[in-house]
């Protein structure tokens, strides 16, 4: 029995995230991480935490952001806002599950950057508000650039988020498949598999700045969903990674690095749990849950199918109502079911379910309105402004 790490419930970030995923690493689990495109979506992932006593990361990628703010909407700004509009659902209702949730952005190309700029920019003010940044995590994944441009910018971003204490995830090697618009399904196959020297080179030139990053670093993966065995997976790798960071820099820890594992379906529960036990603290989970919530759709309709034909007539006579069955909070909540389930699923496989018992807080105890913004000391506020202002025109 994993002793629960101490940490708030609700979304978390700074030094709790630090806290948690190490953790899991300490106590050889991994916390899924589930893309969401809807409240409906975020609701199950955070119900399945509570039912299934597991810490959870809801994630939000460039697409599903879209989808969140409405696929009508072409403002140039529009995947920031829509990632922006679910964190802020997340934060109201994730205390209510009393789990602890990490609140993160998925994988973010070279050519997808003026989003993750406009997080950040949402990040700073929620900072400067509340204390805390709006999201916990934010992942680069700049795998397509060659290695030093791809270490290079998430230097400067990464010295832009230490401050506000933001985990940042890093991909080098390339995960195969196709993922929000970036297509590896013919890449060499030999880039899918990332070297330890790579791994070093990520942590030597991101540790001087923080200890708050995770390397997404490639064995093998592909984005989608493969049979068992049809994806050359090859999870001891990761291990080989740890061994020769912890040497380079004379670690006491066996495994110093925070590792994630992307593409993760259609692997076996063997290839999962070696990947966990080599220092993985994180695993994307997206596909099988798409399905899962599409399944429990498509199970209604057919098992409902006489009752789905019409506003009126069924079965049981042809004025009998069917507004019970085609409610969307009728079907939408089969979906959510099934999503839940399937969630729990991937929490046993990583081995988080029952590391966390759920602290669900009293009827009526937490407000309505749950944001509380920081006492500000105006003296205090006018003199850092003078500061930043002179700093900005002394590095110009």
């Amino acid at each position: 029995m994993v002793t629960p790490c101490d940490v708030p419930v609700g979304v978390i970030t700074g030094d709790n995230v630090v806290k948690l995923l190490q953790h899991a690493k300490d106590n050889g689990y991994a916390i899924p991480a589930f893309n969401c495109t809807s409240s409906s979506t975020c609701n199950s992932v955070l119900e399945a935490a509570a039912k299934y006593n597991s810490p959870v990361i809801i994630q939000a990628s460039n697409g599903g952001a879209q989808f969140t703010i409405g696929k009508s909407i072409k403002d140039k700004n529009a995947c920031a806002i829509g990632s922006v509009a679910m964190a802020m659902h997340v934060r109201t209702v994730a205390p209510f599950y009393g789990v602890p949730v990490i609140l993160h952005s998925d994988h973010c190309a070279k050519k997808l950057l003026p989003w993750f700029d406009g997080m950040l920019e949402a990040d700073e003010a929620y900072f400067a508000q509340y204390g805390e940044p709006l999201f916990s995590s934010h992942m680069l994944d700049l795998s397509e650039e060659p290695d030093e441009e791809n270490i290079a910018i998430c230097v400067e971003y990464f010295k832009r988020m230490a401050p506000m204490k933001i985990w940042l995830e890093m991909e080098i090697g390339i995960t195969g498949g196709e993922e929000d618009g970036v297509n590896n399904e013919d890449i060499d196959p030999e880039k899918l598999y990332t070297s330890p020297e790579q791994v070093y080179s990520v942590y030597e030139a991101l540790s001087p700045i923080g200890n708050m990053f995770s390397i997404a670093a490639a064995f093998g993966n592909v984005h989608g969903v493969y049979k068992p065995g049809n994806v050359s997976l090859q999870p001891a790798r990761l291990l080989k990674h740890q061994e020769f960071t912890k040497e380079k820099i004379s670690a006491s820890e066996d495994k110093p690095i925070f590792l994630v594992m992307h593409g993760g379906s259609g692997s076996t529960d063997d290839e999962i749990a070696t990947a966990v036990s080599a220092g993985v603290v994180k695993m994307n989970v997206d596909t099988d849950t798409q399905w899962a919530y599409w399944d429990g759709t498509r199970k209604f309709v057919a098992e409902n199918q006489d009752y789905l034909q019409g506003q009126i007539g069924n079965p049981k006579g042809p004025d009998a109502p069917n507004k019970k069955f085609y409610d969307p909070r009728v079907w939408i909540r089969k979906a959510e079911e099934s999503m839940g389930a399937r969630c729990g699923v991937s929490m046993e496989k990583l081995g988080s379910k029952g590391t966390f018992v759920p602290k669900k807080p009293e009827s009526g105890s937490i407000p309505v309105y749950n944001f509380k913004p920081i006492a500000h000391n105006p003296l205090k506020d006018a003199v850092d402004g003078v500061s930043k202002m002179v700093a900005g025109v002394m590095g110009k």
